[in-house]
């Protein structure tokens, strides 16, 4: 499809997209029924095939659109989040968070960047595509998340865990951004510790060190802990991280408590990875379970670890989305992102990824999120090329 396709459709895909912002959808507040029910009515009016993905508890988490080809070949996928983020203080806001106007080229709205105008752009898509499905080799599926934003990716895992879905060899997520795109990401190694002491009086004349005195200490020690620097050998050119994210002991004045829990997170490289991270949080809690005993020791609860990713520019589908990007005249650089994103997740499952080109936008998962529409037909315009590129390719 060329640019000027692209422009004919844009105002389809921002009146999709319009209907999609007007139905809040935050992910884990509201019920995600309505949102997917705008685009099972989309689908079903252009005779799109499709289904609902449920989790292991059965709740709706997604739908997923499969325009199969006639000659056999490799499947690709387009995902984009359809919840999104919560509003946060609302009255700082400048317009509803489901406005879904446009006014000076700005779609306004939670979920206009993040990632609704995506997965009505990805929908169209589809639809393009079906009425010339049996030339085409493989198949396109189009993944529309409802549970990203939870951090559980419930859609992405229901859609991999589903024997009758083709597993496809390569995945583009419709993040925003124009500029760049996103090829790799940090991964993760996410704990929980809990740290614990003798418990007493505030004002007992015997002195107690409590949990929280105890925990402040493990937060030293990890904040004081030497990790790598980007290792630009590896093509990876980001370090790793840790920060304590979270931090909760005690109740009122008068009890030095007995238990405080710390959440640690740790952005993982391929020079530093889950396993590094771990070792590195141990050997803190062993020093201060050394130095400062404790009835009970100090105890570690992993709670998640993605792997680090990165493609490279002529890996597909990077090099598919790189090269029709810059048929359209864009010059795009390969980027890899700081945190960590469905990518990861597919990495894990050994599924190559794009995790971020679209329009430019303001207000990610802040106030006033909006997203600029003049890009839209060009980006538009490099999604369809890919797509078909990569289902042309076998």
């Amino acid at each position: 499809m060329d640019l000027q396709q692209g422009k004919a459709r844009t105002a389809s895909v921002l009146e999709l997209a319009q209907e999609l912002i007007r139905q809040p959808s935050r992910g884990g507040i509201d019920g995600y029924g309505p949102v997917l029910g705008v685009l099972e009515d989309w689908l079903a009016a252009r005779d799109l095939p499709h289904r609902r993905l449920h989790d292991g508890a059965g709740d709706l988490v997604g739908l997923l659109v499969e325009i199969p080809g006639g000659r056999p070949g490799s499947w690709w996928a387009l995902d984009a989040c359809v919840d999104t983020a919560p509003y946060g203080d609302e009255s700082a806001w400048s317009f509803p968070p489901d406005s879904a106007e446009v006014i000076d080229g700005w779609l306004l709205g939670r979920g206009a960047a993040d990632s609704k105008l995506a997965a009505a752009m990805f929908c169209h898509i589809a639809a393009d595509l079906a009425p010339c499905a049996e030339s085409l080799h493989g198949g396109l599926a189009v993944l529309l998340d409802a549970d990203e934003h939870t951090g559980n990716f419930g859609g992405a895992r229901a859609y991999l865990a589903d024997e009758a879905a083709a597993r496809p060899a390569g995945v583009m997520i419709g993040y925003p951004g124009m500029g760049e795109v996103v090829v790799g990401g940090r991964g993760l190694w996410r704990a929980t510790i809990t740290v614990h002491a003798p418990s007493g009086h505030s004002g007992s004349s015997r002195a107690v060190m409590g949990a929280i005195s105890r925990a402040a200490h493990l937060v030293r020690f990890l904040d004081a802990a030497e990790l790598p620097g980007a290792d630009t050998a590896s093509g990876f050119p980001l370090p790793p991280k840790l920060s304590v994210t979270s931090f909760h002991g005690g109740q009122g004045f008068s009890v030095t408590p007995d238990r405080c829990d710390l959440n640690i997170d740790i952005r993982t490289v391929p020079v530093f990875d889950a396993h590094d991270a771990e070792t590195l949080v141990r050997k803190a809690v062993a020093e201060l379970d050394a130095q400062m005993p404790a009835p009970r020791p100090t105890q570690i609860a992993p709670i998640a670890a993605w792997p680090p990713f990165r493609l490279a520019e002529d890996e597909q589908p990077a090099a598919a989305l790189l090269d029709a990007a810059a048929a359209a005249g864009l010059r795009l650089r390969a980027k890899t992102a700081g945190p960590s994103n469905i990518g990861n997740l597919l990495a894990k499952k050994g599924i190559p990824a794009t995790a971020g080109f679209g329009v430019p936008y303001e207000g990610l998962h802040g106030i006033d999120e909006r997203a600029h529409l003049a890009e839209l037909p060009q980006v538009y315009a490099v999604y369809q090329r890919a797509v078909l590129d990569l289902l042309q390719a076998d």
